[in-house]
């Protein structure tokens, strides 16, 4: 017979929760609380990256606290088992700064997770929190991308944790996600698609094959993370730009360019774009809000080259990113970068089929942001509430 059981799966970059603790931290749990009341989910996964923050090495006991609230608070009671993975052995090569939670409601009862020692599924009991290395772990993979993705470039804290599941006789590959960012605004528009593209391609394409290849049985699968996709920022820029005249600076000492800066032809030949290697100002900065964004999703073209094996829900929330730190300003994007859809919740076309959609329902399944006026940090959390289609027989 199939059952449905209720999902609710949540990607955060909570970078900044260390680096501003005290009342962003609590605004950025009430509103997860509030989601998790809204949907009801039998079923929680919580994929966290940058744990710790930039100064993970100050901040991870601030994270470990984080980690140990959220998962003991009054508003979890009704959750009785769970599995907490945080990486925060910053002193290896190996460190992540990622960090899953699952929870698991007291109403579900017929739920597994995998072994990857003993290679089989085994009942989850209790309460179970790992911390600091994950290596001896045996129901987690917590890997860091080769370095030889980007030899002349050390990366860190970017990866994949991956965790299996057997939820009423249908597994599953939970696999949470951080991606290579752009480093540079200005190399970023050099070409079409930039070289970081090119880069995150590459590393995602990894994630890809290491879960699907021979070494555990293939599962549906959802990835979901910071994949710090970026809007393609060359084609974005010249349409922008169009009909502006165009100032580029160089370093006095080199060739290289220090800034572009782009005026209106009119209008008192006014500041229309700016960018430098870490600054993004638009004018007009209100188009990545109006109708959430939609009319510049046609530049998010870094899943498109994935539709041979990964599907994605309707986007109808605004870029997630690079939201103001400021309270006051919670719907208003820094001008740091580009604005751009960075966290998401992908998924195998195996993974998709098994979402129950209910015709009497249009809310069955939701695709939104956490907290989307409110200061979360400079990322929103983004989620997907469904029902997935299990069987309660093999």
């Amino acid at each position: 017979m199939e059952i449905f059981t209720d999902v609710l799966l949540v990607t955060a970059n909570v970078g900044s929760l260390f680096d501003n603790v005290g009342e962003i931290q609590s605004e950025w749990l009430k509103q997860l609380y509030k989601t998790i009341q809204s949907y009801k989910p039998q079923f929680i996964a919580l994929h966290f990256q940058e744990v710790g923050g930039k100064d993970y090495m100050l901040n991870m006991g601030h994270a470990e606290d984080f980690f140990w609230t959220l998962g003991s608070s009054e508003e979890m009671k009704d959750f009785d088992r769970s599995c907490i993975y945080m990486d925060n052995q910053f002193q290896g090569d190996g460190f992540t700064a990622l960090g899953s939670m699952y929870f698991i409601h007291k109403t579900l009862k017929n739920i597994q997770h995998y072994d990857f020692h003993v290679k089989d599924f085994k009942e989850v009991l209790g309460k179970n929190r790992y911390m600091g290395s994950l290596d001896r772990v045996t129901t987690v993979e917590n890997l860091k991308f080769p370095n030889s993705f980007w030899p002349d470039f050390k990366w860190s804290r970017k990866g994949f944790m991956r965790t299996r599941w057997i939820i009423h006789n249908q597994g599953l590959d939970l696999v949470n996600v951080h991606l290579f960012h752009d480093a540079s605004n200005l190399i970023a528009c050099n070409s079409s698609p930039s070289i970081y593209s090119v880069n995150r391609n590459k590393a995602l394409r990894y994630v890809i094959s290491r879960i699907s290849d021979s070494r555990q049985t293939v599962l549906p699968f959802f990835l979901f993370g910071d994949f710090n996709f970026r809007l393609d920022t060359l084609s974005l820029v010249q349409d922008l730009s169009t009909g502006a005249d165009v100032q580029t600076v160089k370093k006095d000492s080199s060739n290289e360019v220090q800034r572009i800066i782009y005026e209106e032809k009119d209008n008192d030949h006014q500041v229309l774009l700016r960018i430098e290697e870490k600054l993004f100002t638009y004018l007009h900065q209100a188009v990545f809000r109006e109708d959430n964004g939609r009319a510049l999703l046609k530049y998010d073209k870094e899943v498109a080259a994935f539709h041979d094996v990964i599907r994605e829900e309707d986007i109808m929330f605004p870029p997630s990113y690079p939201y103001s730190e400021e309270h006051a300003k919670p719907t208003q994007y820094m001008n740091t970068r580009c604005p751009a859809w960075c966290d998401r919740i992908l998924m195998s076309h195996t993974a998709q089929d098994l979402i129950h959609r209910r015709d009497d329902c249009e809310k069955s399944v939701v695709y939104n942001t956490v907290g989307p006026n409110v200061c979360m940090g400079d990322h929103k959390p983004v989620f997907l509430s469904f029902s997935l289609k299990t069987n309660d027989h093999i």
